[in-house]
């Protein structure tokens, strides 16, 4: 059975898929329901992910290093 680690890493490599199949960003709004904030902050910390502020809303995009 996987543990609680396993189930996060997991939760967080599926979202670096999502944003690679959606051009590399996504409008951070849409996301708040289907992804808790610690995966998102997890992944901002590990800086795999980057904010950007567009004026009108924020977008969750792969930092360029990546």
């Amino acid at each position: 059975m996987a543990n609680s680690t396993d189930n996060f890493d997991h939760r967080a490599n599926h979202l670096l898929r999502l944003l690679q199949l959606c051009g590399g960003c996504v409008p951070l709004h849409s996301l708040q329901c289907k992804v808790s904030n610690s995966v998102i902050q997890t992944l901002l910390d590990r800086k795999l992910v980057q904010v950007q502020n567009t004026g009108r809303g924020f977008l969750l995009e792969i930092a360029k290093d990546f």
